[in-house]
């Protein structure tokens, strides 16, 4: 983010931007439908401190991978994207991995139509991704597992604006989490990790006992209109790249995205204080 000490040698239109995935997890309870909830490590370079979905930026290995694969075509999701074929499946595989690596859940099984019920018995390869020492498409290879692209959904198109040092083009997928896995909070990236229905997390927001960047805010206010998972996998969403803007008001951080004034009613936001912003 624009750092107001080096502003002069900062120049935003040379910050590249990187591809990455973002999963919302799902599941239904006897509140209503729950999302799976990250409160990242302060002082990471990106959203640190933030409350988020579990994700990240597409890896080279997530274009390089051959896996087999079960469900819609990589056409389909470059088409529902936006986006070339090979970026679609980067952004598949990469959604897939980074689910598994920072809270292993894995949207794989050892046929087309199952997925594994269990992942503790993957953890040493878990932390092998998480370090790079292996490769996703080395993981399912090993271990004959296929990728179960129909358990995503695709639901969400946001880009890091202009005047960010770290910048990113990330699509939101949505999964129902599969029976009999366990959704963890052991990743280096992650502090704290919790299961709440999306009006419960924002109502935490509007109490100041969490903060949420607005791509976050956005889909937990969307997810808040479903009322099971069923009606969240159904749903027909048109996916539609946003593109915030970032300026300074009265010394403030404002970004500026279609639907901004319900995140601003609530007040001040702490992330747009930060000396780094």
């Amino acid at each position: 983010m624009v750092d107001d000490r080096s502003v002069s040698s900062f120049d935003p239109a040379s910050v590249p931007v990187r591809g990455a995935s973002t999963v919302m997890l799902v599941r239904d309870s006897a509140r209503g439908v729950e999302v799976f909830l990250q409160q990242r490590v302060v002082g990471m370079e990106f959203a640190g401190g933030m409350t988020v979905f579990p994700g990240g930026g597409v890896d080279p290995s997530d274009s390089d991978a051959s896996v087999r694969w079960s469900g819609p075509d990589v056409a389909w999701w470059a088409e529902r994207f936006s986006t070339t074929e090979a970026q679609a499946r980067a952004l598949v595989l990469a959604a897939v991995r980074e689910t598994f690596e920072e809270c292993g859940v894995l949207l794989a099984g050892p046929t087309p139509d199952t997925v594994v019920a269990d992942t503790t018995v993957y953890a040493g390869s878990r932390r092998k991704l998480e370090a790079r020492e292996l490769s996703f498409g080395e993981f399912l290879e090993r271990e004959e597992l296929v990728l179960r692209a129909d358990l995503l959904r695709p639901w969400a198109n946001w880009i890091t604006p202009l005047g960010e040092r770290r910048r990113y083009d990330t699509r939101f997928f949505v999964a129902a989490a599969p029976e009999g896995q366990r959704a963890d909070g052991e990743t280096t990236e992650a502090e704290a990790v919790r299961w709440r229905t999306a009006a419960e997390e924002l109502e935490y927001w509007r109490s100041g006992r969490c903060v949420l960047l607005p791509p976050t805010w956005s889909q937990l206010t969307a997810l808040s209109h479903y009322a099971t998972v069923a009606e969240i996998m159904a749903a027909d969403v048109t996916v539609e790249p946003i593109l915030p803007v970032m300026s300074k008001r009265d010394g403030m951080i404002h970004i500026a995205f279609d639907g901004e004034e319900g995140y601003y009613a609530v007040g001040s936001h702490p992330w747009a204080q930060r000396a780094d912003l």
